[in-house]
């Protein structure tokens, strides 16, 4: 960490390390392709202030080396996600009056599968609430395992080191500039802060409310 991050108040930042930021990331990324509850993660801003945070520390190897991680990690979480809906299918997601998990929402993902097929997998990386509900719909849909494989890779690897190598560099080139710098890291980690605690308070609402007990999306 140079001198002036610490100037600028970022010096918390040399105690958290880049350590931290591979746990964080690695954790949220895998929740967010694997888990409902990722539906309610800031994944992108999180991929964005990871690569920022990594400037602070002049950690050009660690911020290529945790998109490569990162990236393997999304390919995993998405292939538990699909695993998962294979076997439970999508009739315990829908909630009656949820705003994001009702079944208008997985009809509607649904749909976009349905007419895009393959591209649709590697498009939904970049469709928050698209990018957790794809796998699942797709297992519970029966998309051949393979063909969901080389699209949802395809996905990451267009989504994760674009995002972190992105938000490392933007900061790098502000160097110059200490207060668009400083406002730029703030920024991130506080808007990835904020967004997973109202993800959080966001999911306990939605979860609190009973199971739509229409017949399930996937055998539509």
């Amino acid at each position: 960490m140079n001198a002036e991050a610490t100037a600028v108040g970022l010096d918390w930042l040399t105690t958290a390390g880049p350590l931290l930021v591979w746990v964080i990331v690695l954790s949220f990324v895998f929740i967010e392709c694997a888990l409902i509850v990722g539906l309610f993660l800031p994944g992108d801003s999180l991929l964005f202030a990871a690569g920022v945070v990594l400037a602070q520390h002049e950690a050009e190897v660690q911020a290529w080396a945790l998109s490569g991680v990162a990236l393997v990690t999304a390919v995993v979480g998405n292939q538990v996600g699909y695993y998962v809906g294979k076997q439970t299918g999508t009739r315990f997601i829908a909630r009656r009056g949820g705003r994001v998990l009702n079944q208008e929402n997985l009809d509607r993902a649904k749909a976009f599968l349905d007419r895009r097929g393959f591209l649709a997998i590697v498009a939904a990386r970049w469709i928050p609430w698209v990018r957790t509900l794809a796998p699942l719909i797709a297992g519970a849909a029966g998309m051949n395992s393979r063909r969901f494989m080389l699209a949802t890779t395809a996905g990451a690897i267009l989504w994760v080191p674009t995002l972190v190598l992105v938000g490392f560099y933007a900061a790098g080139l502000l160097t110059s500039i200490p207060w668009l710098n400083t406002v730029l890291v703030w920024g991130s980690v506080a808007f990835f802060v904020f967004g997973t605690a109202y993800g959080a308070w966001r999911y306990r609402q939605e979860m609190r409310k009973p199971v739509e007990d229409r017949t399930e999306t996937a055998s539509a």
